[in-house]
């Protein structure tokens, strides 16, 4: 009766054998309840599933002095500094870093705009050494766009969007160019290794990480190619995973390292680079608009670089704050819209599109920024969030993070007689040398900036406070302004909203979504659990579709999330194409029944950006 039927349908009440019945009568009996969607070990362990029985499950593990999750401008600035300072002054160290991408670079998206500040730092002969900033910055314009108009505004100097003295690059060249100096000084560099768990000692501190399992069926039993990840031990492991990073999701709550900060809020920026008619190319110009295709009250924006790398290249984008309200609005097709701007249309022309991605940013800067230090590891780059929103730039940040965490690490992994009261060093030094830093400092003045867009006139008083308080007083008024709070809670029910009528893709400037995916190159083997994993399965369809019309199917820039009618004829169901993602991290952040848990996928899984 109806008791056997809830009985079945609550997996905690299940063990052993009773379990795997219980799935498989699940997936076989779509007519009394939704098929299953989730299968991965994080959400059905497999010590409760009969399939995993006998199955070996002892991990290898290595020992090194430092252990860094994520191959990036942080990541690798820090990796850079150790062996540095080892070089300096002749010490034996040992750093590994794992990076979940094929190759360095591969995960990499940005503009990106950037100013070499730390670059100067961790190579005052970057020239020398042929890094790959080959587009200094010559002209600097900035638009607010009406539906067929442009308004321009001027870039006076000492305002955040003045470009003078950076350079336009392709972010992915320049993290690939970083890995090859990391390796040149001895760095250990495993890529196609995502770290999927932390590792903890007895006393609470981390260990290390384990690197993710290979070999596991859709639908979580394991193949006959098993393999365990292995593990990584390290007197101190950095975090540097970029914008919502999944392990420092979990690091937030091990050790209420955000309990004195507000929730960090983002955007997503959407990319394409474009080959374009040579006569409208202009190396050295970086363009960047306000205002049309969204409304006042959606914070947002444009760019749109020309690049000098040997060919008439642009890197065009599009960055819309995960902060909005209406859940019918698409920030991918706002994209596709915007290029039909006259003054954008213009440009790309007769031009070829040859490259698309999207990644989430951080844009809660100072009020966001958690507790960066904990017993056996430390926070670095996008993962907590040095973002400078105004200027739309973390790259340097980022990679002063890693620098001052690598200055503060050193001593103490090479003290003979390590004064730690964990078993993982803790190094608060890092969190104080940040606070004396010139990041402090910059995302001080400009935190009010942000959350200034937050009134009756949204864009414009934004702009006017900008103007006023951040022009003349340099971020020196005694207050500061709160966010809006967690972007998932920011949706207003489908019936209180106005769908938004968006114009088909002409094919020539504007484009579909899964042709543009394609060109991420994106790829995950097919047969794995997806990594794109459901706190509960039936939770999608009764209140994101029932309340919000299925927000997921707009907010994902890849084309992951769709809904389909049941194979039954009656109702509705939620599908996930996890070959499709692009490791953005937007339905993590965005999803409002925060339903949602991104997890690594098997190693090498994801884009394959060149230079993006």
């Amino acid at each position: 009766g109806p008791h056997f039927i809830s009985f079945l349908a609550s997996p905690s009440a299940l063990t052993g054998s009773a379990l795997f019945f219980h799935y498989t009568w699940r997936r076989n009996c779509s007519s009394a309840v939704m098929p299953r969607i989730t299968s991965h070990y994080t959400i059905f362990p497999r010590d409760k599933d009969p399939r995993w029985e006998g199955v070996e499950m002892e991990r290898f593990a290595d020992e090194a002095d430092v252990v860094i999750v994520g191959g990036g401008p942080a990541g690798l600035s820090a990796a850079i500094r150790l062996k540095q300072l080892a070089k300096e002054q002749e010490k034996e160290l040992r750093v590994c870093l794992v990076e979940k991408a094929s190759q360095i670079g591969a995960h990499t998206l940005s503009g990106a705009c950037l100013e070499p500040s730390a670059l100067n730092e961790l190579f005052p002969d970057w020239k020398e050494r042929g890094a790959p900033l080959n587009t200094p910055v010559t002209e600097d314009l900035f638009s607010i766009l009406t539906e067929k108009y442009r308004i321009p505004v001027p870039m006076l100097p000492g305002l955040p969007m003045n470009n003078h003295g950076n350079y336009i690059v392709r972010l992915g060249h320049f993290v690939h160019w970083l890995g090859e100096q990391a390796e040149e000084l001895g760095v250990e560099i495993y890529p196609g290794y995502a770290a999927a768990e932390v590792l903890f000692h007895e006393d609470g501190s981390v260990k290390g990480i384990a690197t993710n399992d290979v070999g596991i069926a859709k639908d979580g039993s394991p193949k006959d190619v098993f393999e365990r990840g292995m593990e990584l031990h390290a007197k101190v492991t950095l975090f540097g995973e970029g914008c919502h990073g999944h392990l420092a999701k979990q690091l937030y709550r091990q050790f209420n390292l955000r309990e004195n900060c507000e929730p960090q809020t983002y955007a997503i920026g959407l990319k394409e680079l474009w080959v374009i008619d040579e006569k409208k190319w202009r190396p050295g110009r970086v363009e960047h608009s306000v205002g049309w295709p969204l409304n006042r009250n959606t914070y947002g924006g444009s760019f749109l670089y020309h690049l000098n790398e040997g060919e008439p290249l642009v890197a065009l984008g599009f960055v819309v704050g995960l902060d909005y309200t209406n859940p019918y609005l698409s920030p991918f097709r706002e994209f596709q819209r915007w290029k039909h701007h006259p003054f954008v249309a213009k440009t790309l022309e007769g031009g070829d599109r040859i490259a698309y991605g999207a990644r989430a940013l951080n844009e809660g800067g100072y009020q966001c920024l958690p507790k960066v230090t904990f017993p056996g590891g430390m926070l670095i780059g996008c993962s907590p969030g040095f973002m400078n929103v105004p200027k739309i730039k973390g790259t340097h940040t980022a990679m002063k993070s890693g620098m001052l965490a690598a200055e503060a690490i050193f001593p103490k992994v090479t003290a003979e007689d390590p004064a730690s009261e964990t078993a993982g060093l803790h190094i608060p030094e890092y969190e104080d040398n940040l606070k004396k830093s010139w990041i402090w400092k910059e995302l001080y003045a400009v935190r009010n900036i942000r959350p200034s867009f937050h009134n009756y006139f949204g864009l414009y008083g934004g702009m006017v406070y900008t103007g006023v308080f951040y022009w003349i007083l340099r971020g020196k008024e005694p207050w500061t302004l709160k966010h809006a709070g967690l972007d998932s809670a920011q949706l207003k029910p489908a019936k209180e909203c106005t769908p938004i009528e968006y114009p088909k893709p002409d094919g020539k400037l504007s484009f579909d979504l899964l042709s543009s995916v394609a060109l991420s190159g994106t790829n995950h083997e097919g047969d794995q659990p997806p990594h794109l994993t459901l706190k509960d399965d039936s939770i999608p369809v009764a209140n994101n579709l029932a309340i919000y019309d299925g927000p997921e199917q707009r907010f994902c820039p890849a084309g992951v999330y769709e809904y389909v009618p049941l194979e039954t004829g009656e109702g509705m169901r939620l599908q996930i194409n996890a070959q499709n993602c692009v490791h953005c991290k937007t339905c993590d952040i965005k999803d409002p029944s925060q339903n949602i848990n991104w997890v690594v996928p098997e190693g090498s899984g994801g884009p394959a950006y060149n230079g993006l």
